[in-house]
């Protein structure tokens, strides 16, 4: 079986393939905070108990943070789970349009409905300043924006994406990382929701706070919907684990503020710290990115020095050619704890010593 490129931070499985424990690796393939908040002890309920069916607590908490009624939110498992159901909703506008490169999860859940989608290139060079305008996508019935986008990082003005929902039957915007960009929730488009019924924002709390074990992420869009969607679904869809873990990171707004601007300080100073040292590398181009990824490039593939890491450093990082309108010459780097960012940079300036791409 061959390696799978559709998602990062699959440790268990690199760690087989090098035939090394999982704990010597660093995986910089997955974009999620690289250090974890603290949380008071769970209680024993959240294990024994069946969970709240209605996630009532976690909506409350969740629509306090953005200025909405808890009726405009429904908790998922993970944003993957949502995705889900916004494609169900998208089969039956019709012509989905996705931006290329793109998040290969949306694909997915529109197969999931025999749903019909359709590539828009984005140009794969792009200006260092953020936000940008979001480019213009063409015609379709239903337009599924990320914002910051993934792969590339680009941040895109929230006045460039209000115009669409004039435009489109369904807007979908995947907000996943937005939390974690200095001054990104200027450009989200929940406080939209309430004027356009036509609008579902998706957002998740496992890259935020690094808990992607969890699976928990949350949808913002109009009552009427979001009661369709949880009608579709399993009776417990989050795992009363997972309620009480965001309940309880949610339970005061201010600190909810305080772990964002912190993230937002690392966000921005590491990865103007990267960028800069990948800058230096022979042969390589960092792109520009508004947030904790950031693209490489370079004029031959990438797939030796992404195998070289593995094998001699331990390091993972992030294939590219499952994104559409990627490929080999590509490869994406979460940015980690200074030391390892360090360790990262250290390690490929030393197998481009050994193989150089110039």
């Amino acid at each position: 079986m061959g390696v799978d490129l559709r998602h990062g931070g699959n440790r268990e499985a690199a760690a087989a393939r090098l035939n090394c424990p999982p704990s010597q690796l660093l995986d910089a393939s997955a974009s999620l905070v690289p250090w974890s908040s603290r949380w008071q002890r769970i209680g024993l309920s959240a294990w024994r108990d069946y969970p709240d069916r209605s996630q009532v607590l976690l909506r409350e908490r969740i629509g306090v943070l953005h200025g909405v009624e808890p009726s405009f939110v429904l908790p998922g498992n993970g944003a993957a789970e949502l995705f889900t159901w916004a494609a169900r909703d998208a089969a039956e506008q019709g012509l989905s349009v996705l931006a290329a490169p793109g998040f290969a999860d949306y694909k997915r859940a529109l197969r999931c409905w025999s749903a019909t989608s359709r590539q828009q290139q984005l140009p794969l060079l792009w200006d260092e300043a953020f936000p940008q305008p979001f480019p213009d996508a063409g015609e379709g019935s239903v337009l599924w924006i990320c914002n910051p986008h993934n792969p590339t990082g680009q941040l895109w003005y929230r006045a460039s994406l209000q115009p669409l929902l004039e435009r489109y039957a369904l807007v979908i915007c995947d907000e996943a990382f937005l939390p974690l960009v200095p001054n990104g929730e200027q450009q989200s488009l929940i406080p939209l929701v309430a004027e356009h019924s036509n609008l579902v924002v998706i957002r998740s709390l496992t890259k935020l706070y690094g808990i992607a074990g969890l699976r928990l992420g949350y949808a913002v869009a109009q009552p009427q919907r979001l009661q369709r969607w949880a009608e579709w679904r399993d009776p417990w869809p989050v795992n009363g684990i997972a309620l009480a873990v965001g309940e309880r990171l949610l339970s005061l707004p201010r600190r909810y503020q305080s772990w964002c601007a912190r993230v937002q300080r690392w966000t921005a100073t590491e990865g103007a710290w990267m960028q800069r040292q990948l800058a230096a590398l022979p042969g390589i181009t960092p792109m520009p990115s508004a947030v904790n990824y950031l693209l490489i490039r370079a004029n031959r593939s990438l797939v030796p020095l992404r195998e070289a890491l593995e094998q001699r450093h331990r390091i993972l990082l992030r294939d590219c050619r499952s994104f559409e309108g990627l490929g080999e010459t590509w490869l994406r780097i979460g940015l980690q704890s200074r030391r390892n960012n360090r360790r990262i940079v250290w390690a490929m300036r030393e197998e481009l010593k050994r193989s150089p791409l110039v």
